[in-house]
């Protein structure tokens, strides 16, 4: 028997409300489309276009018959085509927080922008974390134009990294360039759509809003198979409704949106319903991804999905403080262990800090820790067999427990285990050791995993081909020379 705890905030008429009151505000309100190709395709299925306005009535009829063709599972490969996520039911994954513009300097104590060393150092830290299944485009650089950063994220995590990476595009023009980065690694566009090695995020503008960019990034990405990821982004009480209900109808309905883009272009294309939805801190004017009805509307939000059967995504397990403190862990511990419980299939915010602007890689080893007991706690209590046996023996006349066959048999099964990040020595133990605070831990960690010298173990032509690519995008704005030279890579 096998108890897996599970987290719902709604119940199921609830859920139905949620859906009917959304279908009414795609039909009546619609949505802004500034996407041209988008607008013909669905005034071809028979949406209502009003052309002046550049707005699409919804039809419920036609958002049911795209939910009917979105596909239910969506498989994740690594570099080396070995499967590493499963995006269906109550499967659980995590990832790190992806775009941020800047990084927690550890010796400062400061945040500053970001550069190519530190991309580099993020993906060799995120591959080295066994409780995150994929990496992502996490920081951006700030010493490459502002016009190729999107696709020179993802060139340094094809380079560096091993597992699949969550990224996106910024302008129109990278789609075309990361596609065939990840191409190349994978070897033909056939074998990249049989097994996707990265989720690209399609992000709606709130309230009920497709731009013309994100809009063609949905067309883009179900023509060649790259599994989208919607990413609603409303701000309850600023850029929707000023209750968690009435901001999760808005979530819903720009999901849907977005379903009904994106089936219409490529019926069957990989496609996963999520999003980024935040309070808003009228105190400060600002979007706390901790805060607990942040975490309401994600967790409610993938309560619809799960109705809908589509896979899920949520911004959870981060943290608005802006140093590695109490509030750091305190908001990511419950943000994780929300979404773990709510069976959030990807689950995006590891190591984030400062309302998603700002990555950390001490707060990614110790967020790994996090993420290693919410997946422990989604696991819940099994009934093994003999799970009581040892209490009916003679537990007064010298049998112990601890070194009991059946202790020996499951202790590594029942119990997580951390790293030496998370301090279970006794006081003198941990006197002994330095007295040391889990930050201290955390980064001594990340200075032995980017102490040694970055290597890639692409085969060289494969490595020729990623840089070919990007010098020649790079070249397109003025820069000759990438901050990263095939001579400084080491190959394995």
């Amino acid at each position: 028997m096998f108890n897996a705890p599970f987290l719902s905030l709604l119940a199921e008429d609830s859920i139905n409300e949620i859906i009917g009151q959304a279908y009414l505000v795609l039909e009546k309100v619609g949505v802004l489309v500034e996407n041209q190709e988008a607008m013909e395709i669905l005034n071809d299925a028979g949406a209502i276009i009003d052309k002046p306005k550049q707005k699409v009535f919804f039809p419920q009829k036609l958002i049911e018959k795209c939910l009917c063709t979105a596909p239910s599972s969506i498989a994740l490969f690594d570099r080396d085509e070995k499967e590493k996520m499963q995006l269906e039911g109550n499967n659980v994954h995590f990832d790190p927080g992806s775009a941020a513009l800047t990084i927690l300097d550890w010796q400062s104590k400061r945040i500053r922008k970001a550069n190519t060393t530190d991309l580099i150092h993020f993906s060799q830290v995120v591959d080295s974390l066994d409780n995150l299944a994929a990496q992502s485009t996490g920081l951006i650089a700030s010493d490459v134009p502002r016009e190729i950063q999107d696709r020179y994220r993802i060139f340094l995590s094809l380079l560096f990294g091993k597992k699949p990476i969550v990224s996106g595009t910024f302008t129109h023009d990278a789609f075309d360039s990361m596609k065939e980065m990840l191409i190349a690694v994978r070897g033909s566009e056939e074998k990249l759509r049989e097994k996707p090695l990265a989720i690209f995020d399609c992000c709606p503008s709130a309230p009920l809003k497709w731009s013309n960019l994100t809009c063609q990034n949905l067309i883009d990405c179900a023509r060649n198979g790259i599994p989208a990821e919607l990413v609603s982004m409303p701000l309850i009480g600023a850029t929707a409704p000023g209750t968690v209900a009435g901001a999760l109808v808005q979530v819903v309905a720009e999901n849907l949106s977005g379903v009904v883009i994106h089936q219409l272009t490529h019926p069957g294309a990989p496609i996963i319903w999520g999003g980024s939805p935040a309070a808003f801190d009228m105190r400060h004017g600002t979007t706390p991804m901790g805060a607990m009805e942040t975490m309401m509307i994600e967790s409610a939000s993938a309560s619809v999905a799960k109705h809908f059967n589509l896979p899920t995504h949520a911004y959870m397990s981060l943290s608005d403080a802006k140093v590695l403190d109490m509030q750091a862990g305190l908001e990511t511990g419950m943000g994780a262990s929300i979404g773990a419980l709510s069976r959030i299939n990807v689950i995006s915010g590891p190591g984030m800090l400062n309302f998603e602007t700002t990555q950390s890689l001490e707060k990614l080893v110790i967020d790994n820790e996090i993420c290693g007991m919410a997946l422990r706690l989604a696991k819940g209590i099994k009934f093994r067999d003999g799970f009581s046996d040892d209490l009916f023996g003679e537990i007064y006349d010298g049998e112990h427990f601890l070194t009991s066959s059946y202790t020996l048999q499951w202790m590594r099964e029942e119990f997580y285990f951390p790293g030496k990040v998370i301090s279970r020595e006794n006081e003198d133990m941990w006197t002994e050791k330095g007295e040391q605070s889990a930050g201290e831990r955390a980064h001594e960690i990340v200075q032995d995993i980017i102490r040694a010298e970055p290597s890639v173990s692409l085969k060289k032509e494969i490595v020729g081909e990623l840089f070919a690519i990007m010098e020649a995008d790079a070249g397109k704005y003025g820069m000759d020379e990438l901050p990263v030279s095939k001579s400084e890579i080491q190959n394995d």
